[in-house]
């Protein structure tokens, strides 16, 4: 019986993990090949990733930045927008709305009653009693002449009478018409399109009013269920959708200004505002310019509305030269950040919407809200906008760039190895 030697057993061990080492080592080589082959611009930017840096994105805009007049102002009510009710007699009042409310043109606002309102009431009344027993002897009258005519006999004094009574008759209808208007102006009775009042909801001896305006309710003037004077503001309602701009340019830009213009009213560049969420309006240039502010007014309509464009709330309105030449691709300024002695920023990859691409920026002009991008950049493309910071720290370290990598859930940064 033949031994191994126990001296070649360190040999044989070493020829059996040849092979695994040698499988070791194509496999690194082989997935080092495929790094260097993967773009080394990008980073990954899954949608928790997104979320959690706070990641949002702008869109890249043909602009004529070179030639755009930026002007802040802020939206207001337009005139007419308001419409207040006011008693037209002494009342006890109470409202059926609330403040804040949405109503509709003929929704029940308030309620009153009052004293003054069964006088104009019984004005009324003995009008048109007085009209009725007018017409009557107007009308027998009227027959009995009449009736003597076809006899062949006049008589002088029935002509007279005839007349009298219908003047009386004419008198009498128009002092029920304007009793009839006094009452209906109490009681704050609206009349249709025919003239003849809007049949209201009777409520005992109330009266109700309603709404002949759409819109909100702004403000409740008086004590619900309180007694007012006549001419006392009750309620003011607004209609939200009349709403313009209201800018103050300066006069040195008059000759930019053009009445029916079309300009934009952007939001300010704050918080998560969409800065491509602009809204195209029609400019209006004010009367009257101020002579020591050397400013000028300028309002702009808007064609639609947005959920920011509140009274109240700032933006700014873009008047932008009415010319082709000069129109360029441009993005934020915000959306470009300094990487060393290099402007960057990031592209969404068009291919890949959970990956943003790293581009050495070349820039044209720029008017401190936009800014011109030569390269790398399409018309269809979106920059990173909110965030753009953390990803220059993600892609840069120490001043140099890096291959790439991709972000872990909790926002920490992973990149690729060497």
């Amino acid at each position: 019986m033949k031994y191994l030697n126990l001296k070649n057993l360190p040999m044989l061990g070493l020829l059996l993990l040849l092979p695994a080492c040698s499988r070791d080592s194509e496999e690194a080589a082989t997935s080092k090949k495929e790094e260097a082959q993967l773009p080394s611009n990008r980073i990954a930017i899954p949608a928790t990733v997104r979320s959690n840096l706070g990641i949002t994105f702008a869109k890249v805009e043909r602009r004529n930045v070179a030639n755009t007049v930026r002007v802040p102002g802020s939206f207001e009510l337009q005139p007419l927008a308001k419409h207040e009710y006011r008693m037209m007699l002494p009342a006890h009042v109470e409202f059926l709305v609330n403040q804040f409310d949405i109503v509709k043109k003929g929704t029940p606002l308030y309620k009153f009653r009052s004293l003054k309102l069964l006088d104009l009431q019984q004005a009324v009344d003995l009008a048109q009693a007085a009209l009725t027993q007018a017409q009557s002897k107007y009308e027998t009258a009227k027959a009995r002449k009449t009736a003597l005519a076809k006899a062949n006999v006049k008589r002088a004094e029935l002509d007279v009478q005839v007349a009298e009574l219908k003047a009386d008759v004419d008198q009498r209808q128009a002092q029920l018409k304007a009793s009839t208007a006094a009452y209906e102006h109490a009681a704050q009775t609206p009349t249709g399109r025919e003239g003849k009042p809007i049949p209201r909801e009777a409520v005992g001896n109330w009266i109700v009013v309603l709404a002949q305006e759409s819109g909100a309710v702004e403000s409740l003037a008086i004590t619900d269920g309180t007694f007012v004077e006549e001419t006392t503001l009750i309620l003011t309602t607004v209609d939200t959708t009349k709403v313009r701009f209201h800018a103050m340019g300066l006069q040195s830009d008059l000759l930019k200004f053009k009445n029916g213009q079309q300009v934009s009213i952007v939001p300010p560049q704050a918080g998560q505002n969409n800065l491509n969420d602009s809204i195209i309006a029609t400019l209006q240039i004010g009367l009257k310019a101020d002579p020591e502010q050397r400013t000028i007014d300028l309002y702009a309509m808007p064609k639609d509305l947005k959920s920011w464009s509140r009274p109240g709330v700032s933006a700014f309105l873009e008047i932008a030269k009415e010319a082709s030449d000069g129109v360029v691709l441009a993005i934020p300024s915000s959306a470009v950040v300094k990487d060393g002695i290099t402007h960057v920023f990031f592209k969404r990859d068009p291919l890949d919407a959970n990956k943003a691409i790293r581009v050495e920026a070349d820039l044209g002009v720029n008017d401190g809200r936009w800014v011109e991008i030569k390269s790398e950049l399409g018309p269809n493309d979106e920059v990173v906008l909110n965030g753009v910071y953390e990803l220059k720290l993600a892609s840069s370290q120490s001043g140099t760039s890096q291959k790439g990598g991709h972000f872990h859930a909790d926002g920490s940064f992973h990149g690729e190895e060497d």
